[in-house]
């Protein structure tokens, strides 16, 4: 339940009717609390005048912290206007807002007022607080009746009205404060809710400013599968109203000077350079492009949000400054670290070895083609390939959002770099870093800690380095979460920005950057009006980053590489290595420009190493699975294809065997053919080298064998790359011959020989006899027969 809320003055809240809570128009509250507030504090003096507090002691010994205001207080305080952002002479301060009683009991006697702490005057004096807060009791005012009574689960709005004066801001600075709110539950008064902030005062005619930078990501985890299709719909929630991206690039289109979609270009008051990753965009215009298959479902919801997104960072990107980031954001210190460093060069947009880019679904066609021989084959698109001067990711926003983008400055996003990593980027064309304060050695002194100056601008060693601001950078990251809400995120802003500049020389003006973190859930509400600032107050001064680089500097640098910077899953970055390793032998079989040909596969790497999978180790293990399955995927598409029935005839000895060899890729390839006759010598094949299987290319191998015998032989076959890698399936097959080998000819001839011996035996045998009997040596033929008697035997 929502309902609005006054009360009299005098801190004592009003009476219940008969009905309930009683209340008065809003406008009666402000009125009531500036007179309460010229009460308690009755004359200004040089020292600071306490108030007698109205509630119990411990309201005073709390500390200010936006912790307990969130968690142990009942009352949660929700801070809608805290005006002005900064104090001058004769200021009114007004805060509205909401109080929400999220405990269990009933709270009567509700009273708020704002209280202030000492002074700050120094960056190093504000970073302390963290360590020991200000628990905001130098001045005291009475507290406002705001409701008679706040039930739980209960919504009431408020109006408090302070004159400036009664705080007795004597010195500019930023001013510690506590927006307490006390009641009384189960009969006792208590501290109920309160909300630490900052009440910023600075002169009206400032002697010094800070010119502020801002650096806004536009990135997003990556929601596509290895292969190229959406292993989810999110990226269309998050391009949606009120979705992540959408409320990102709201921040930026409602600055002053930014053209609505389809307005005339103009030139922005408030320059915020855009950092944006190719393969976000590549999503969205896959998604644009109409419907797209969502693994799971199968239904795609995002097209119509992903059209009116990219006309909307078109329109942007036409008069704020875009950098190109990594394709897929990779994580180039844990891939080099882990000796990935190519992963890194392929996915740069400033480099013409930047190919990285992902077209949607498979990398290649299925559809067969005619059978020829390896000769035949026709052209290869990797031979053919146009040659570029930069990356695939800056081509991406080239194309997609009509800019030339910057693609030599590189961003770290835990703001460290190693050594090796410096090496490897500037080999790819980055002449300049964005680091933390953390990532240098002067980097303190570059950011107003260590030095009453801030300048940004800095080296290590030849490269040009940015050193963003950590403090600003996390405050803008956080508006969503901070207690009290956005606005209370913004007067810590104001607060960082404040003793950064009072701390600095007469006369000078400092630079800074902002860099919030790269998932940034934020709006118009809480970092849009911290841009906004930097454009409507007299302090502050807004510039791009080549400003930054052409302003003061801080003295160079070494790089400095934290013991335990964080950095990709061990286990997931092993299954990547294993699968680039894969990736660069396939990529030696590749006849012509082998980057241009595995592009898709290499942006899958890069999707699959990018940063955002830091705070996912078990999302990212799976990513570098689905790169094994991938490339499981990819080698299959080279194959050998078997016979029908699984068997193989030779008619001669010598016959050839034939195989039929498919290339489904979209590029040529070089291969070898591996046969092996399981346990058998008696049939050899012969090493027919590398052959070139052209794009989609179906060719018949004839393998020269010696057969040594006839009978069948159980042989496996399969395709490898000129290295050994296996491509495709192995093939298992039965060889059988009825030809005559080297032993069955001899044994053959052989029985041959000896039966020409025995008939040539019986020939010689016969011819001789012959002889003999013709010249009497022998009887006749029949000698040996009875001859009849020549006389009788009587």
């Amino acid at each position: 339940m929502r309902r609005s809320a006054a009360g009299r003055a005098g801190g004592r809240p009003a009476a219940p009717g008969p009905d309930g809570p009683r209340t008065r128009p809003r406008a009666l509250l402000g009125a009531a609390t500036l007179t309460a507030a010229l009460v308690a504090v009755p004359a200004l003096g040089p020292a600071p005048a306490q108030a007698a507090p109205s509630g119990p002691p411990d309201v005073l010994a709390a500390p200010a912290t936006a912790d307990t205001a969130s968690t142990e207080r009942p009352v949660r305080i929700t801070v809608s206007r805290f005006e002005p952002r900064t104090i001058t002479p004769g200021s009114l301060i007004t805060v509205t807002g909401t109080l929400t009683n999220t405990g269990s009991q009933p709270i009567t006697g509700l009273a708020l007022r704002l209280q202030r702490g000492e002074v700050l005057t120094t960056r190093a004096e504000l970073a302390a607080l963290a360590e020991d807060p200000d628990g905001a009791t130098s001045v005291v005012p009475r507290f406002e009746p705001v409701a008679e009574e706040l039930a739980p689960g209960e919504e009431v709005s408020f109006t408090y009205t302070l004159d400036s004066a009664l705080l007795q801001l004597d010195r500019d600075g930023a001013y510690p404060a506590l927006l307490n709110v006390n009641g009384t539950v189960d009969g006792e008064e208590q501290r109920v809710g309160e909300v630490s902030t900052f009440v910023v005062q600075q002169p009206v005619q400032p002697t010094r400013r800070t010119a502020v930078a801002w650096l806004w990501p536009l990135t997003e985890r990556s929601h596509r599968t290895a292969t190229g299709t959406f292993a989810d719909d999110e990226l269309a929630a998050a391009v949606r109203t009120d979705g992540r991206l959408d409320r990102a690039l709201a921040v930026v289109e409602r600055l002053p000077g930014t053209s609505a979609p389809g307005a005339p270009e103009t030139t922005p008051a408030l320059p915020v350079t855009l950092a944006v990753d190719p393969a976000l965009v590549e999503e969205l215009q896959v998604m644009a492009a109409g419907p797209y298959e969502v693994a799971g479902s199968g239904t795609s919801t995002g097209t119509d949000d992903a059209r009116a997104f990219l006309e909307r960072l078109r329109a942007v990107a036409a008069v704020h400054p875009v950098v190109a980031l990594p394709y897929g954001d990779v994580d180039v210190d844990s891939l080099t670290a882990a000796g990935l460093g190519p992963v890194v060069t392929r996915s740069l947009p400033g480099t013409p070895e930047g190919t990285a880019q992902g077209p949607p679904g498979e990398p290649a066609a299925e559809s067969p083609a005619a059978t020829t021989s390896p000769a035949e084959g026709t052209g290869t698109a990797a031979e053919e390939t146009e040659t570029f001067d930069d990356g695939a990711g800056a081509r991406i926003l080239a194309d997609a959002l009509d800019v030339e983008p910057r693609t030599d400055l590189a961003w770290e996003a835990d703001g460290t770099l190693r050594a090796d990593s410096l090496a490897l980027l500037q080999d790819g064309g980055i002449d300049q870093v964005v680091l933390g304060a953390g990532g240098l050695t002067t980097g303190a002194s570059a950011v107003g800690t260590a030095d009453p100056t801030a300048a940004s601008a800095s080296t290590a060693g030849p490269v040009e380095v940015l050193v963003a601001d950590p403090a600003l950078g996390t405050v803008a990251g956080s508006g969503q979460s901070t207690a009290g809400g956005p606005r209370m995120a913004e007067q810590r802003y104001l607060a960082e920005l404040a003793v950064l500049t009072q701390q600095a020389p007469e006369g000078s003006e400092q630079t800074v950057l902002v860099a919030p973190p790269r998932d940034v859930d934020a709006g118009p509400d809480d970092v849009g009006a911290m841009m906004a600032d930097t454009a409507s107050l007299t302090w502050l001064r807004p510039v791009d980053l080549g400003a930054l680089t052409g302003g003061p500097r801080t003295e160079g640098g070494e790089l400095v590489t934290a013991a335990d910077a964080g950095g990709l899953d061990a286990v997931g970055l092993a299954e990547v290595a294993e699968q680039v390793a894969r990736r660069d032998d396939l990529a030696a079989a590749v006849v012509g420009d082998a980057g241009t040909a595995l592009e898709a596969y290499d942006a899958a790497v890069a999707r699959g190493t990018s940063l955002a999978w830091r705070a996912d180790p078990e999302g990212f293990r799976a990513a570098a699975e689905d790169l094994g399955d991938a490339q499981d995927r990819l080698r299959g598409r080279v194959t050998l294809l078997a016979p029908a029935d699984g068997t193989y005839s030779l008619a001669s000895s010598d016959a050839p065997l034939v195989l039929t060899v498919r290339n489904d890729l979209p590029f040529t390839v070089q291969v070898l053919l591996d046969v092996r006759a399981r346990g058998n010598r008696a049939l050899s094949v012969e090493d027919i080298g590398a052959q070139t299987l052209a794009p989609g290319q179906r060719a018949v191998l004839q393998v020269p064998t010696d057969l040594r015998q006839s009978g069948g032989f159980a042989v496996t076959a399969r395709l490898t790359t000129p290295a050994g890698g296996a491509l495709g399936e192995q093939v298992q097959m039965q060889v059988k011959s009825t030809a005559y080998g080297p032993i069955s000819l001899i044994i053959t001839f052989g029985a041959a020989g000896l039966l020409g011996l025995l008939f040539l035996r019986r020939l010689v045998t016969f011819l001789l006899r012959r002889r003999r009997a013709r010249s009497g040596q022998l009887p006749p033929q029949d000698a040996g027969a009875p001859q009849p008697p020549t006389r009788s035997p009587v």
